[in-house]
């Protein structure tokens, strides 16, 4: 029998319809004579759909109709039940719509790529390719990101973060915080979005009010940065484990203003969307040697210390006047998987897919080898617990 692929897309999210593009992508591009797909359909309000029409973009033009031909399923949280369940259950049969092998969650944005979704999947103990949990969380938000990656001495501009309540009750003291560490001009970003939803540029104070009143709107957390304002972006994705992976080719996205917005990332300046893939830019980048090998090494070196997994792609900024190079922010689900830059390092979408299904059975079994708990139970050990259950200490004698 062949290996049954679970991809989960969609989700509540800002970034819902850039998961339903990438996710069809990468269904497409799944080796058939290899591998069985299961789509699995995530709304915006988080119910779950399975059925043949989730293949096919077009069919998402007119949402209701398409989860009519669907049906709706679940899975338990249950260790090592890889099953999917049918929510309409049958007088006679199975209520099994079928039994997932490995997972490929294609969520990009809040509640899938920010690890939530993951701790999901680790709960019911299926492989899944990607980053775990807590690589995921830290990912995400880019506050945290950066303290790991300034702790590990990895380049990043100057910021400052606070959260939507600090903002309303102490906004004096930190715009004089931002006016004094940092200066304008400033990027404005929720702390954990991706697709550059919320964020905007502020040249004065009275922008960065305007800015981040419209970036709290999505997010309990804001960060302010440094806005390298002759700036130069260059992207490189990510291939492997924390302990084994490879870069690939650099890219360098067209922008049409201050940073790149949705517009430019996945509708390359038209209504034919297409993915991240559609989206203005020069493969490879046109960068000296050094400044290319330099850019791989801290995409490569992010992809490290965050102990991610799966595919990812880092985003760097150069400045043009000084060429210093900063990271921006890291995509642990990137769109389209990156897999326009994985061809033009010589590895085909399929190879692409077929390299995360292998990532998630490998660690699986890594993960199969560690001790999660004790075979010991101390209530049977006689005077094992002192006080009894009401408040007394645990104690093991």
């Amino acid at each position: 029998m062949k290996t049954n692929i679970g991809v989960f897309f969609g989700g509540r999210s800002t970034e819902h319809e850039i998961s339903v593009i990438s996710a069809s992508q990468a269904m497409h591009a799944i080796n058939r004579d290899k591998y069985d797909v299961t789509p699995i359909y995530i709304t915006k309000d988080g119910k779950w759909y399975t059925g043949e029409a989730l293949f096919e973009v077009a069919n998402y033009k007119d949402v209701p109709s398409l989860l009519a031909k669907c049906e709706q399923v679940y899975m338990e949280p249950c260790y090592g039940d890889y099953n999917l369940y049918r929510c309409k259950k049958k007088f006679f049969g199975s209520n099994v719509v079928c039994t997932l092998d490995v997972v490929i969650p294609v969520l990009h944005g809040s509640n899938g790529e920010d690890g939530i979704f993951e701790g999901v999947l680790e709960t019911i103990g299926i492989p899944y390719a990607g980053c775990n949990t807590l690589s995921s969380a830290n990912g995400m938000d880019k506050i945290t990101m950066k303290m790991i990656l300034q702790a590990c001495e990895i380049p990043v501009v100057d910021y400052v973060w606070f959260t939507d309540k600090q903002w309303f009750s102490q906004r004096e003291e930190l715009i004089n915080k931002i006016e004094e560490k940092i200066g304008y001009p400033v990027i404005v970003k929720p702390a954990n979005l991706g697709s550059s939803v919320g964020i905007g540029c502020a040249y004065n104070r009275e922008e960065l009010i305007e800015k981040i009143d419209g970036a709290e709107i999505y997010s309990t957390r804001i960060i302010v940065e440094d806005m390298v304002e002759e700036l130069q972006e260059i992207n490189c994705s990510v291939l492997g484990d924390c302990d084994e992976y490879q870069m690939s080719v650099l890219e360098e996205p067209i922008k049409t203003c201050d940073f790149l917005t949705y517009e430019d990332k996945y509708m390359g300046g038209s209504k034919g969307a297409k993915g991240m893939q559609a989206s203005q830019k020069e493969i490879p980048a046109n960068l000296p040697e050094e400044e290319t090998r330099r850019i791989q090494h801290l995409a490569g070196e992010t992809f490290r210390v965050l102990s991610c997994h799966g595919v990812s792609r880092v985003d760097v900024i150069v400045d043009r006047k000084t060429r210093e190079i900063y990271v921006n922010e890291i995509n642990t689900i990137p769109g389209s998987l990156s897999f326009y830059l994985w061809e033009a390092t010589g590895i085909r979408f399929d190879q692409l897919m077929d390299r995360l299904v292998q990532l998630a059975l490998k660690r699986k079994r890594e993960m199969g080898k560690k001790t999660v708990s004790y075979d010991q139970n101390i209530f049977s050990l006689g005077g094992g617990v002192k006080g009894g259950v009401k408040g007394g200490k645990l104690g093991v004698k």
